[in-house]
């Protein structure tokens, strides 16, 4: 090779690599696709979820692809990613299974070209754009202990039945729990033990069950994921020890009203259609780059109004409320 095909060559790829560059960081000028992928392809929340994108994508236009895996661990999602990617969507969301583990492939996404927003579980912050939280994680945290708090009048050994060892979102609400926990307020409950469900219906019923029968002075189980909640409260009712043994935590109203209104079950809530709804929103202006994540930024997203970016790039979607038998009625999943 000549020098002076040599330097034609240096030149052509730079310019390759420019245009790569360029493309990473295109916007776009109007709706785009945008996939969806939750931690668990069979959760009813996120089917829901996926009910408020689609809303927001006939309003607006563009499109919804929803694909998750069948278990809820970061190395299945991280095949997702990669298969999103080869769809050629334009925005991935995504409800992280593990903050860290999944943020290499979302950055290998980035770079071809692929803008990222995290929503329900939070992935490391420099792996996406935005956050959209269903309620401020400490809001939550606090509601559940102080159902928790209620249910027992403040007193007794309780338990905490997770989802599973690395879920971003219900290890924070735990870790608050517990530095609540040394408050004079609830200086006479115990928690006795943490389990986890591993976002399986029989694993939290077996859970449940276990933790029942480990500590006979049991009388409470936080249950912060939306598949524990309502299989716990099955097989404690079958077992014949829901009722002895109070819950709360965070599920679908509909799929508990039953324990909600005769009392042994309290919940934790949100308009779950409205998350999807939001994510959509926010999606399509990180797409068309008129949203970037920076703290005090304000966008419009539909029929639900004008959000503020915050600390991290996390925009929170409202305040949940505590789901008691006289505002079941009120919450439609």
């Amino acid at each position: 090779m000549t020098s002076k095909t040599a330097t034609f060559a240096a030149l052509a790829l730079g310019s390759m690599l420019a245009a790569t560059g360029a493309l990473a960081q295109q916007c776009a000028s109007g709706p785009v696709t945008v996939g969806f992928l939750p931690k668990l392809d069979t959760d009813p929340y996120f089917q829901v979820a996926r009910t408020g994108a689609e809303e927001a994508a006939a309003e607006i236009g563009g499109k919804v692809v929803q694909q998750a895996p069948s278990q809820a661990t970061a190395e299945a999602q991280i095949e997702f990613v990669n298969n999103l990617v080869a769809q050629k969507v334009d925005v991935i969301a995504i409800a992280g299974n593990d903050a860290n583990a999944v943020a290499p492939a979302l950055k290998r996404a980035a770079k071809q070209g692929v803008r990222v927003v995290a929503y329900d579980s939070d992935v490391a912050a420099d792996a996406r754009s935005l956050f959209l939280n269903q309620a401020k994680g400490d809001s939550l945290a606090e509601m559940m202990l102080e159902s928790m708090g209620q249910m027992l009048n403040y007193e007794g050994d309780f338990a905490i039945l997770s989802s599973t060892p690395t879920a971003t979102n219900q290890n924070a609400w735990i870790d608050f729990m517990k530095a609540r926990l040394k408050e004079p307020k609830y200086a006479k409950m115990k928690l006795v033990q943490i389990a986890y469900g591993e976002e399986s219906e029989q694993v939290n019923q077996q859970q449940a069950l276990a933790l029942v029968e480990a500590f006979p002075n049991l009388k409470g189980i936080i249950i912060p994921a939306g598949i524990g909640l309502p299989a716990a409260a099955r097989a404690m009712e079958q077992a014949g020890s829901l009722g002895k043994v109070k819950l709360t935590g965070l599920a679908p109203a509909t799929l508990i009203k039953k324990y909600i209104q005769n009392g042994t079950v309290q919940d934790i809530w949100w308009n779950v259609k409205d998350l999807g709804y939001l994510t959509y929103h926010a999606a399509q202006l990180v797409a068309q780059c008129k949203l970037t994540g920076k703290e005090g930024e304000s966008f419009k997203a539909g029929r639900l109004g004008d959000y503020t970016v915050g600390a991290k790039g996390e925009v929170v979607l409202g305040p949940a409320q505590i789901v008691t038998p006289k505002n079941v009625d009120e919450f439609k999943f």
